[in-house]
Protein backbone atom coordinates (compact mmCIF):
# COMPACT_ATOMS: atom_id res chain seq x y z
CA UNK A 1 0.00 0.00 0.00
CA UNK A 2 1.28 3.82 -0.35
CA UNK A 3 1.49 5.58 2.56
CA UNK A 4 1.70 9.54 2.63
CA UNK A 5 3.18 10.72 6.12
CA UNK A 6 2.90 14.48 7.48
CA UNK A 7 5.22 15.45 10.42
CA UNK A 8 6.08 19.54 10.99
CA UNK A 9 8.31 18.94 13.73
CA UNK A 10 11.28 17.49 15.17
CA UNK A 11 9.38 15.52 17.47
CA UNK A 12 6.92 14.06 14.84
CA UNK A 13 9.93 13.88 12.50
CA UNK A 14 11.29 10.91 15.27
CA UNK A 15 7.76 9.47 15.56
CA UNK A 16 7.00 8.94 11.96
CA UNK A 17 10.16 7.00 11.62
CA UNK A 18 9.55 4.63 14.32
CA UNK A 19 6.36 4.26 13.01
CA UNK A 20 7.70 4.01 9.00
CA UNK A 21 10.24 0.88 10.15
CA UNK A 22 6.94 -0.43 12.05
CA UNK A 23 4.71 0.28 8.33
CA UNK A 24 7.29 -1.64 6.90
CA UNK A 25 7.59 -4.82 8.82
CA UNK A 26 4.00 -4.87 8.61
CA UNK A 27 3.87 -4.58 4.88
CA UNK A 28 6.17 -5.53 3.46
CA UNK A 29 4.63 -3.60 0.00
CA UNK A 30 4.94 -0.17 1.93
CA UNK A 31 5.59 2.65 -0.33
CA UNK A 32 6.06 6.67 1.61
CA UNK A 33 5.82 10.05 0.25
CA UNK A 34 6.07 12.75 3.09
CA UNK A 35 6.81 16.04 4.83
CA UNK A 36 9.07 15.49 7.63
CA UNK A 37 12.77 15.50 8.58
CA UNK A 38 16.41 13.52 8.44
CA UNK A 39 14.42 10.43 10.55
CA UNK A 40 11.83 9.89 8.80
CA UNK A 41 14.06 10.48 5.06
CA UNK A 42 16.59 7.41 7.03
CA UNK A 43 13.47 5.15 7.91
CA UNK A 44 11.32 5.77 4.19
CA UNK A 45 13.96 6.91 1.83
CA UNK A 46 15.45 10.57 1.12
CA UNK A 47 14.10 10.32 -2.42
CA UNK A 48 10.78 10.56 -0.50
CA UNK A 49 10.90 13.26 1.54
CA UNK A 50 8.95 16.25 -0.05
CA UNK A 51 9.33 18.87 2.17
CA UNK A 52 11.83 19.03 5.73
CA UNK A 53 9.95 20.44 9.00
CA UNK A 54 12.85 23.56 8.70
CA UNK A 55 10.67 24.87 6.08
CA UNK A 56 7.32 24.60 7.50
CA UNK A 57 8.10 25.08 11.85
CA UNK A 58 6.46 28.32 12.77
CA UNK A 59 6.03 28.92 16.19
CA UNK A 60 3.62 31.43 17.85
CA UNK A 61 1.31 33.94 16.92
CA UNK A 62 4.15 36.38 15.26
CA UNK A 63 5.81 34.18 13.57
CA UNK A 64 2.44 32.30 12.10
CA UNK A 65 1.07 35.98 10.89
CA UNK A 66 3.86 36.96 9.38
CA UNK A 67 4.68 33.71 7.32
CA UNK A 68 1.12 33.68 6.38
CA UNK A 69 1.47 33.97 2.34
CA UNK A 70 4.37 30.60 2.84
CA UNK A 71 2.24 28.75 5.12
CA UNK A 72 -0.57 28.92 2.09
CA UNK A 73 1.54 28.09 -0.35
CA UNK A 74 2.65 25.31 1.28
CA UNK A 75 -0.77 23.92 2.08
CA UNK A 76 -1.53 24.10 -1.58
CA UNK A 77 1.41 22.44 -2.58
CA UNK A 78 1.29 19.43 0.43
CA UNK A 79 -2.51 18.98 -1.42
CA UNK A 80 -1.55 19.19 -5.20
CA UNK A 81 1.60 16.52 -3.98
CA UNK A 82 -1.10 13.98 -2.11
CA UNK A 83 -3.58 13.81 -5.03
CA UNK A 84 -0.66 13.70 -7.42
CA UNK A 85 0.60 10.25 -5.38
CA UNK A 86 -2.79 9.23 -4.53
CA UNK A 87 -2.08 7.47 -1.15
CA UNK A 88 -4.68 4.42 0.32
CA UNK A 89 -4.08 6.78 3.36
CA UNK A 90 -2.87 10.13 4.77
CA UNK A 91 -1.41 9.93 7.77
CA UNK A 92 -1.24 12.93 9.84
CA UNK A 93 1.40 12.87 12.72
CA UNK A 94 0.23 15.68 15.33
CA UNK A 95 1.11 19.12 14.16
CA UNK A 96 -2.52 20.28 14.44
CA UNK A 97 -2.54 23.54 13.13
CA UNK A 98 -1.52 22.26 9.37
CA UNK A 99 -2.72 18.73 9.96
CA UNK A 100 -6.40 19.55 11.17
CA UNK A 101 -6.58 21.65 7.54
CA UNK A 102 -5.20 18.95 5.46
CA UNK A 103 -7.81 16.38 6.85
CA UNK A 104 -10.34 18.50 6.27
CA UNK A 105 -9.24 18.37 2.71
CA UNK A 106 -8.28 14.86 2.27
CA UNK A 107 -11.74 14.23 3.53
CA UNK A 108 -13.12 15.93 1.06
CA UNK A 109 -11.40 14.23 -1.49
CA UNK A 110 -12.23 11.05 -0.57
CA UNK A 111 -9.19 9.89 0.94
CA UNK A 112 -8.58 7.44 4.04
CA UNK A 113 -7.43 9.72 7.07
CA UNK A 114 -5.61 8.53 10.27
CA UNK A 115 -4.14 10.52 12.74
CA UNK A 116 -1.53 9.47 14.55
CA UNK A 117 -0.96 11.43 18.02
CA UNK A 118 -4.15 13.20 18.59
CA UNK A 119 -3.85 17.07 18.73
CA UNK A 120 -4.30 18.29 23.09
CA UNK A 121 -7.67 19.23 22.58
CA UNK A 122 -8.24 18.22 26.08
CA UNK A 123 -6.13 20.69 27.49
CA UNK A 124 -7.16 23.53 24.98
CA UNK A 125 -8.96 23.85 21.22
CA UNK A 126 -11.76 21.49 22.42
CA UNK A 127 -13.61 23.10 19.44
CA UNK A 128 -11.14 21.32 17.52
CA UNK A 129 -13.30 17.66 18.60
CA UNK A 130 -15.24 18.39 15.88
CA UNK A 131 -13.32 18.58 13.33
CA UNK A 132 -11.81 15.21 14.28
CA UNK A 133 -14.70 13.48 14.53
CA UNK A 134 -16.13 14.60 10.79
CA UNK A 135 -12.39 14.37 9.11
CA UNK A 136 -10.48 11.59 10.57
CA UNK A 137 -11.27 7.83 9.93
CA UNK A 138 -9.15 6.28 12.81
CA UNK A 139 -7.74 8.62 15.95
CA UNK A 140 -4.25 6.84 17.51
CA UNK A 141 -4.14 8.24 20.75
CA UNK A 142 -0.76 7.78 23.08
CA UNK A 143 -1.67 8.65 26.33
CA UNK A 144 -3.49 6.33 28.61
CA UNK A 145 -6.00 8.92 29.83
CA UNK A 146 -7.12 10.28 26.83
CA UNK A 147 -8.52 6.43 25.98
CA UNK A 148 -11.34 7.76 28.29
CA UNK A 149 -11.81 11.17 26.91
CA UNK A 150 -12.34 10.75 23.34
CA UNK A 151 -15.39 7.62 23.55
CA UNK A 152 -17.04 10.67 25.68
CA UNK A 153 -16.79 12.89 22.48
CA UNK A 154 -17.92 10.14 20.21
CA UNK A 155 -14.52 9.04 18.87
CA UNK A 156 -13.38 5.83 19.51
CA UNK A 157 -9.37 6.22 19.48
CA UNK A 158 -6.50 3.12 19.34
CA UNK A 159 -4.07 3.06 22.30
CA UNK A 160 -1.11 0.68 21.52
CA UNK A 161 1.40 2.96 24.08
CA UNK A 162 3.74 5.55 23.65
CA UNK A 163 6.16 5.75 21.03
CA UNK A 164 8.48 7.98 23.33
CA UNK A 165 9.24 4.55 25.35
CA UNK A 166 10.59 3.45 21.90
CA UNK A 167 12.88 6.53 21.58
CA UNK A 168 14.09 6.06 24.93
CA UNK A 169 15.03 2.24 24.78
CA UNK A 170 16.66 2.83 21.36
CA UNK A 171 18.64 5.29 22.97
CA UNK A 172 18.94 3.53 26.32
CA UNK A 173 22.01 1.23 25.62
CA UNK A 174 24.45 4.18 24.43
CA UNK A 175 24.08 6.42 26.97
CA UNK A 176 27.28 7.25 28.75
CA UNK A 177 27.69 6.83 32.25
CA UNK A 178 27.54 10.11 34.55
CA UNK A 179 31.58 9.52 34.68
CA UNK A 180 31.97 9.61 30.73
CA UNK A 181 29.02 12.25 30.57
CA UNK A 182 31.37 14.24 32.86
CA UNK A 183 34.58 13.73 31.53
CA UNK A 184 33.18 14.69 27.95
CA UNK A 185 31.53 17.88 28.98
CA UNK A 186 34.55 19.20 31.46
CA UNK A 187 32.25 18.58 34.93
CA UNK A 188 33.45 18.44 38.20
CA UNK A 189 32.17 15.52 40.75
CA UNK A 190 29.71 17.12 42.07
CA UNK A 191 25.91 15.43 41.54
CA UNK A 192 24.21 17.19 38.35
CA UNK A 193 20.80 18.83 38.10
CA UNK A 194 19.12 18.62 34.69
CA UNK A 195 17.68 22.25 33.43
CA UNK A 196 15.43 21.65 30.30
CA UNK A 197 14.45 25.21 29.39
CA UNK A 198 12.23 24.37 26.37
CA UNK A 199 12.71 24.07 22.83
CA UNK A 200 11.28 27.65 21.83
CA UNK A 201 12.79 31.17 22.44
CA UNK A 202 10.21 32.46 24.15
CA UNK A 203 10.40 29.69 26.55
CA UNK A 204 14.13 30.07 27.18
CA UNK A 205 13.49 34.09 27.71
CA UNK A 206 10.89 33.24 30.37
CA UNK A 207 12.62 30.03 32.14
CA UNK A 208 15.87 29.90 31.99
CA UNK A 209 16.63 33.26 34.53
CA UNK A 210 14.17 31.28 37.14
CA UNK A 211 16.51 28.17 36.75
CA UNK A 212 19.82 30.20 36.68
CA UNK A 213 18.75 31.88 39.99
CA UNK A 214 17.87 28.24 41.62
CA UNK A 215 21.05 26.76 40.52
CA UNK A 216 22.47 30.09 43.15
CA UNK A 217 20.94 28.06 45.76
CA UNK A 218 22.47 24.74 45.01
CA UNK A 219 26.46 25.33 45.32
CA UNK A 220 26.88 21.73 46.06
CA UNK A 221 24.86 20.90 43.03
CA UNK A 222 26.17 20.90 39.10
CA UNK A 223 23.32 22.79 37.04
CA UNK A 224 23.84 21.57 33.01
CA UNK A 225 21.21 23.29 30.55
CA UNK A 226 20.28 20.66 27.96
CA UNK A 227 20.04 23.20 24.61
CA UNK A 228 18.80 22.92 20.85
CA UNK A 229 20.38 23.13 18.00
CA UNK A 230 17.51 25.01 16.28
CA UNK A 231 18.39 27.72 18.96
CA UNK A 232 21.58 29.66 18.73
CA UNK A 233 23.60 28.89 22.18
CA UNK A 234 23.88 32.72 22.34
CA UNK A 235 20.28 32.51 23.16
CA UNK A 236 21.10 31.22 26.47
CA UNK A 237 24.38 33.00 27.24
CA UNK A 238 23.14 36.38 29.26
CA UNK A 239 21.08 34.17 31.38
CA UNK A 240 24.07 31.53 32.16
CA UNK A 241 26.77 34.56 32.27
CA UNK A 242 28.30 34.24 36.67
CA UNK A 243 25.39 31.31 36.97
CA UNK A 244 28.05 28.72 36.73
CA UNK A 245 25.78 26.48 34.63
CA UNK A 246 27.58 24.57 32.03
CA UNK A 247 25.36 24.35 28.08
CA UNK A 248 25.42 21.17 26.26
CA UNK A 249 23.92 20.76 22.80
CA UNK A 250 21.81 18.12 21.61
CA UNK A 251 22.37 15.79 24.22
CA UNK A 252 18.78 15.52 26.73
CA UNK A 253 18.83 11.98 27.14
CA UNK A 254 22.69 11.91 27.81
CA UNK A 255 22.10 15.26 30.42
CA UNK A 256 19.17 13.40 32.10
CA UNK A 257 21.20 10.06 31.95
CA UNK A 258 23.42 11.78 34.13
CA UNK A 259 21.57 13.67 36.56
CA UNK A 260 20.25 13.13 40.26
CA UNK A 261 17.20 15.31 39.31
CA UNK A 262 15.99 18.01 36.78
CA UNK A 263 14.02 21.24 36.63
CA UNK A 264 11.89 21.04 33.78
CA UNK A 265 9.56 23.49 31.40
CA UNK A 266 5.89 21.54 31.15
CA UNK A 267 6.13 19.52 27.61
CA UNK A 268 6.42 16.34 26.20
CA UNK A 269 9.82 16.75 28.28
CA UNK A 270 8.13 15.99 31.44
CA UNK A 271 7.50 12.46 30.45
CA UNK A 272 10.50 11.84 28.92
CA UNK A 273 12.45 12.70 32.13
CA UNK A 274 9.97 10.23 34.07
CA UNK A 275 10.36 7.36 32.17
CA UNK A 276 14.48 7.38 32.41
CA UNK A 277 13.31 7.57 36.37
CA UNK A 278 15.10 11.28 36.90
CA UNK A 279 13.02 13.31 39.27
CA UNK A 280 11.84 16.24 38.24
CA UNK A 281 10.45 19.41 39.06
CA UNK A 282 7.82 21.25 36.62
CA UNK A 283 8.58 25.35 36.47
CA UNK A 284 6.82 27.58 34.04
CA UNK A 285 6.60 31.27 33.84
CA UNK A 286 4.31 32.97 31.84
CA UNK A 287 2.35 36.24 31.90
CA UNK A 288 0.33 37.06 34.83
CA UNK A 289 -2.87 37.68 33.25
CA UNK A 290 -2.11 33.93 31.68
CA UNK A 291 -1.72 32.45 35.31
CA UNK A 292 -5.08 33.94 36.65
CA UNK A 293 -7.15 33.21 33.39
CA UNK A 294 -5.50 29.28 33.40
CA UNK A 295 -8.37 27.68 35.82
CA UNK A 296 -10.34 29.06 33.06
CA UNK A 297 -8.84 28.21 29.51
CA UNK A 298 -6.91 24.99 30.30
CA UNK A 299 -9.50 22.00 30.50
CA UNK A 300 -6.91 19.75 32.50
CA UNK A 301 -6.15 20.00 36.05
CA UNK A 302 -2.22 19.94 34.96
CA UNK A 303 0.37 21.07 32.99
CA UNK A 304 2.35 17.86 33.41
CA UNK A 305 1.85 14.87 31.23
CA UNK A 306 3.45 12.89 34.36
CA UNK A 307 0.34 13.79 36.16
CA UNK A 308 -2.50 13.58 33.62
CA UNK A 309 -1.28 10.20 32.82
CA UNK A 310 -1.09 9.23 36.76
CA UNK A 311 -4.37 11.13 37.27
CA UNK A 312 -2.83 12.67 40.23
CA UNK A 313 -0.25 15.19 41.04
CA UNK A 314 3.10 13.63 41.32
CA UNK A 315 5.66 15.98 40.10
CA UNK A 316 5.31 19.51 41.57
CA UNK A 317 4.00 22.69 38.79
CA UNK A 318 4.97 25.59 39.39
CA UNK A 319 3.21 27.98 37.15
CA UNK A 320 3.97 31.65 38.03
CA UNK A 321 4.95 34.84 36.67
CA UNK A 322 7.67 36.32 38.38
CA UNK A 323 11.14 35.22 39.48
CA UNK A 324 10.11 33.70 42.94
CA UNK A 325 12.25 30.88 43.60
CA UNK A 326 11.25 29.83 47.10
CA UNK A 327 8.82 27.12 46.11
CA UNK A 328 11.07 25.69 43.01
CA UNK A 329 14.19 25.96 45.85
CA UNK A 330 11.62 23.64 48.67
CA UNK A 331 10.93 21.04 46.09
CA UNK A 332 14.21 20.60 44.28
CA UNK A 333 15.55 19.97 47.83
CA UNK A 334 13.03 17.31 48.58
CA UNK A 335 13.38 15.07 45.38
CA UNK A 336 17.34 15.65 45.56
CA UNK A 337 19.16 12.13 46.69
CA UNK A 338 18.15 12.43 50.55
CA UNK A 339 15.48 14.54 50.15
CA UNK A 340 11.88 13.47 51.44
CA UNK A 341 10.02 13.46 48.67
CA UNK A 342 11.88 11.17 46.06
CA UNK A 343 11.43 7.92 46.70
CA UNK A 344 7.72 8.50 46.59
CA UNK A 345 8.20 10.05 43.05
CA UNK A 346 10.18 7.20 41.44
CA UNK A 347 7.78 4.90 43.17
CA UNK A 348 5.55 7.01 40.87
CA UNK A 349 7.15 6.96 38.45
CA UNK A 350 7.54 2.97 37.65
CA UNK A 351 3.35 3.04 37.98
CA UNK A 352 3.33 5.38 35.13
CA UNK A 353 5.73 3.61 32.98
CA UNK A 354 3.24 0.05 33.88
CA UNK A 355 0.43 2.43 32.63
CA UNK A 356 2.23 4.00 29.71
CA UNK A 357 3.16 0.25 28.66
CA UNK A 358 6.63 -1.47 27.33
CA UNK A 359 8.36 -0.52 24.24
CA UNK A 360 7.20 -1.20 20.57
CA UNK A 361 4.46 1.11 20.51
CA UNK A 362 5.36 2.34 17.09
CA UNK A 363 5.25 -1.50 15.34
CA UNK A 364 1.99 -1.82 17.25
CA UNK A 365 0.26 1.15 15.90
CA UNK A 366 1.74 0.06 12.78
CA UNK A 367 0.26 -2.92 12.55
CA UNK A 368 -3.05 -2.06 13.69
CA UNK A 369 -2.82 0.91 10.27
CA UNK A 370 -2.28 -2.03 8.35
CA UNK A 371 -5.10 -4.23 9.57
CA UNK A 372 -7.42 -1.56 9.34
CA UNK A 373 -6.35 -0.82 6.05
CA UNK A 374 -6.99 -4.28 5.00
CA UNK A 375 -10.49 -4.46 6.11
CA UNK A 376 -11.34 -1.48 5.05
CA UNK A 377 -10.38 -3.19 1.62
CA UNK A 378 -12.33 -5.78 1.28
Amino acid sequence: MKYYLIAGEPSGDLHGANLIEGLKKADPEAAFRFWGGDKMAAAGGRRNLVKHYRETSFFGIVQVLRNLGTIRRQMRECRDDVAAYGPDVLILVDYPGFNMKMARWAHGQGLRVFYYIAPKVWAWREHRVKAIRRYVDRLFVIFPFETKYFPAKGIRPVFEGNPLVDAIEARRPSLPSGEAFRREHGLDRRPIVALLAGSRKGEIRDNLPLMAALARKFPDRQFVVAGVSWLDRSLYEPYLAGSGIRYVCDRTYETLHAAEAAVVTSGTATLETALLGIPEVVVYRTLWLQVKLRPYVLKVPYVSLVNLNLGRESVREIIQSDLDIARAERELRAIVAGGAGRAKMLADFDELRSIIGPAGASDRFARRMVEELSRHEK
